[in-house]
């Protein structure tokens, strides 16, 4: 042993006095850690981040939704049977009504790209916006706390 008054351990590390040494792996059996943390802060940035990137997936898949919800129901024939119900309680030969006219394809995808796009915009900036409001409140209030546990 060099000088110090400490024991040292496997690797000739020097090791705190008084404590006991455990086996290893035997640390928290029988008992769950629980420690107390308070959010005080949240980067703005960070969320403005996570947020564009949230909503572009949920605008992804918004649009794969109507685009196979539009199938689905096209197949099934729901259109044509909507057209023949217009057309036998409207009866106009000289006008005959078609609900593709209206709820076509490309115009059902193009309206729920538009819808999609407005999302991220709006997702982003409310997150951002909200960001901002948790940093004023948690300045006045402390913070939101968790309590979290080692199982």
């Amino acid at each position: 042993m060099t000088g110090g008054s400490g024991a040292t351990g496997a690797a000739g590390a020097p090791r705190p006095a008084g404590g006991t040494a455990r086996p290893v792996g035997t640390a928290g059996v029988g008992r769950a850690r629980r420690v107390k943390l308070t959010v005080s802060r949240v980067d703005p940035w960070s969320a403005m981040k996570m947020a564009f990137l949230i909503s572009v997936a949920l605008g992804i898949a918004g649009v794969v939704m109507v685009a196979v919800l539009w199938m689905i129901l096209s197949g099934m024939g729901v259109f044509s049977e909507v057209n023949r119900l217009v057309g036998t309680v409207f009866n106009d030969p000289a006008n005959p009504f078609n609900i593709m006219d209206f709820l076509g394809f490309g115009r059902v995808l193009s309206l729920s790209i538009v819808i999609g796009v407005i999302d991220v915009i709006l997702m982003t900036a409310l997150s951002t916006l909200g960001a901002f409001l948790y940093n004023i409140c948690s300045a006045l209030v402390g913070g939101l706390q968790l309590t979290l546990t080692d199982d």
